[in-house]
C-alpha cells in the first residue's frame, strides 16, 4: 500500500484535504444554525441541499469534464467551494445556505469525479483494490480529522469557516502541479434502473434506505447532538465514532461477504444496525450510549454500502457491472435527497429521538426486505455463476468513478476466476 501512496501521493495528500474541508463545513452549518435559531426544519432543507447538488453533479461534471478539460473543471469547481465556505458566516440565512449547499454538492461531486477518474487512470490491476483501500481510508480520516478541529474552535464565530476555505484551496496545489497529466475521461452509461430492479431488487431498496441513513449521519448528527444538549467536543466525538467504526468494521464485514451468503449477511447487518440504533432512542439522554448507537449504526451501514454493490454483481453479467454503479449511485442519491426532510420531521414531530428512530426504521427495513426477499429466490436461482472474490471496499461519500473503480476490482476477480476454471 506504500507504494500505492508514492505512486499517487498527490492525489492523497489533496483528497484528505477536501475531505477536512467538507467534513467541517457540514458539522460546522448544523452547530452554527443551531446557535442562530434556524429550525429543525430549516437546518433540514439546507442539509438535504447538498445532496441535490451532488446527483445533478455526477450527472452534468462528466459532460463538463469533456468539454473543457480535467483541470479547468477541477480548478473552477475548487474556487467556487473555497468562495462558498467563506460566504456562509457572511450570509446567515437558511435560504442564502440552502442555494450555498446546492453549489457546495454540486463543487465537491465534480471534484471527486475529477480526482477519482485521476485515481482509476494511475491504478494497474495489480494494485486496484489496494488503491481502493487506502482511498477510502484518507477519506474517512479526513472526516474525523475535521471533527477534531470543530472541537477546538469557537463554532460562533469565523476562523473555522475559513480553515476549510484555506484546506480546500490548498489541497489542488499537488494535484495540479503534479507531473502525472490527467486522464482521458470515460465513464459507463447507466443501466437502466427498470433492469436493475429487475436483476437485484434487494440492492437497489437497501441503496435507497442506505441514502437515507448516510445524509441523516453526515448532515443532521450535528443537529442532533446540540439539540440533546451534547458539547461541542461530545458532537465532534459522536460524529468521529460513526467514521471510524465505519473504517474498522469495513474489512471484517468485507472477509465475512467472501465467506457466506452475502443476502444474509445484508439481513443479519441490517437488523444489527437496527438495533443499535434504537440503544439510544430507548435510553436517552446519556452520551456513552449515543456514541454506542452512532458506533454501531456506522460501523454497519457504511460497509453495507459495498456490500450491497458487491451483492447487486452476483447478479449481473461481468459487462453489465460498470453501467449498474451509476444506477446503483442514482438510487442512493434520491434517498440521501430526501433523508434530512424525514429525519427533521421526525424530530419535530416525536422529539429529537425521532434521529434513532429514523435509522432504526431504515435499517429494518433493509433487513426485513432481506428476508422476504429468500422467499421469492433462492441461490440457486442466479442468473450469473456466483465466485468467491474479494469484494471491494467504497465509501458512501464516493462519486460512480470510484463505484466504477471498485467494479473493475470486481470484474478483474470475475475475470481471473473464469482464466483460472478453464486451465
Amino acid at each position: 500500500m506504500f507504494q500505492v501512496f508514492t505512486g499517487s501521493w498527490a492525489l492523497f495528500v489533496g483528497m484528505f484535504m477536501l475531505m477536512v474541508g467538507n467534513g467541517l463545513q457540514g458539522t460546522l452549518l448544523g452547530l452554527r444554525g443551531e446557535a442562530e435559531g434556524f429550525s429543525t426544519f430549516s437546518l433540514s432543507i439546507v442539509m438535504s441541499a447538498y445532496f441535490l447538488g451532488f446527483l445533478f453533479s455526477s450527472r452534468y461534471t462528466p459532460e463538463l469534464i469533456r468539454r473543457v478539460g480535467h483541470v479547468r473543471v477541477f480548478a473552477a469547481l475548487g474556487s467556487m467551494v473555497s468562495a462558498v465556505l467563506i460566504a456562509y458566516p457572511l450570509l446567515i440565512d437558511p435560504w442564502a445556505w440552502t442555494i450555498g449547499r446546492v453549489i457546495i454538492g454540486f463543487c465537491f461531486c465534480g471534484v471527486y469525479i475529477t480526482a477519482e477518474s485521476w485515481l482509476n487512470d494511475a491504478s494497474s490491476n495489480e494494485n486496484r483494490g489496494k488503491a481502493l483501500s487506502l482511498y477510502m481510508i484518507v477519506q474517512m480520516a479526513g472526516i474525523v480529522f475535521a471533527q477534531w478541529i470543530v472541537s477546538q474552535g469557537d463554532v460562533s464565530g469565523y476562523i473555522l469557516f475559513i480553515i476549510p476555505s484555506i484546506l480546500v484551496s490548498l489541497a489542488f496545489a499537488p494535484v495540479l502541479l503534479s507531473v502525472r497529466p490527467m486522464p482521458a475521461f470515460d465513464t459507463a452509461k447507466p443501466m437502466k434502473l427498470r433492469d436493475l430492479i429487475t436483476a437485484s431488487p434487494l440492492a437497489c431498496v437497501g441503496m435507497f434506505m442506505l441514502g437515507g441513513v448516510f445524509s441523516a449521519q453526515f448532515g443532521m448528527s450535528a443537529v442532533y447532538g446540540s439539540r440533546v444538549g451534547l458539547t461541542v467536543g461530545e458532537i465532534s466525538f459522536f460524529i468521529s465514532a460513526i467514521y471510524v467504526s465505519a473504517l474498522v468494521l469495513q474489512y471484517p464485514i468485507g472477509w465475512l461477504s467472501d465467506r457466506m451468503d452475502r443476502r444474509r449477511l445484508i439481513v443479519w447487518i441490517s437488523l444489527l444496525g437496527a438495533a443499535g440504533s434504537m440503544i439510544a432512542f430507548l435510553v436517552p439522554g446519556y452520551f456513552v450510549l449515543i456514541v454506542i448507537s452512532g458506533a454501531i449504526v456506522g460501523g454497519m451501514s457504511n460497509p453495507l454500502y459495498a456490500l450491497v454493490i458487491a451483492y447487486a454483481n452476483d447478479y449481473l453479467e461481468k459487462e453489465d457491472m460498470a453501467a449498474a454503479s451509476g444506477g446503483l449511485l442514482f438510487i442512493n442519491g434520491v434517498g440521501a435527497i430526501a433523508g434530512p426532510l424525514i429525519v427533521g420531521f421526525m424530530m419535530d414531530t416525536i422529539g429529537n429521538n425521532g434521529f434513532w428512530l429514523y435509522t432504526a426504521i431504515l435499517m429494518a427495513l433493509i433487513g426485513f426486505y432481506g428476508i422476504y426477499r429468500a422467499t421469492q429466490r433462492s441461490r440457486e436461482d442466479y442468473e450469473t455463476e456466483t465466485v468467491s472474490v474479494p469484494y471491494a471496499p467504497v465509501s458512501a461519500a464516493s462519486t460512480a468513478v470510484a463505484a466504477e473503480l471498485a467494479q473493475e476490482v470486481y470484474i478483474d476477480e470475475v475475470a481471473h476466476e473464469e482464466d483460472s476454471a478453464q486451465t
